[in-house]
């Protein structure tokens, strides 16, 4: 799983697959470190926040190449 920030060339230069488990991937971070919070045991709120905008950045890149008809 990626630990930083995702760079859109990065996400571009994968397959439809490799994006799609990704954001699998980061969603199930994301779950787990929204339960972390819940219960208080969240070491870096940072990476909430970093989560949510790679997760938004595969959907939208997914996004774009499903307007644009590229499989």
């Amino acid at each position: 799983m990626a630990k930083h920030k995702i760079r859109p060339e990065e996400i571009r230069k994968m397959s439809r697959e490799e994006k799609l488990k990704l954001l699998r991937e980061l969603r199930v971070e994301l779950i787990t470190l929204r339960h972390k919070a819940a219960t208080g045991a969240l070491e870096s709120p940072g990476r909430l926040r970093e989560l949510k905008r790679n997760i938004a950045r595969i959907l939208t890149i997914l996004r774009e190449e499903e307007l644009k008809g590229k499989p």
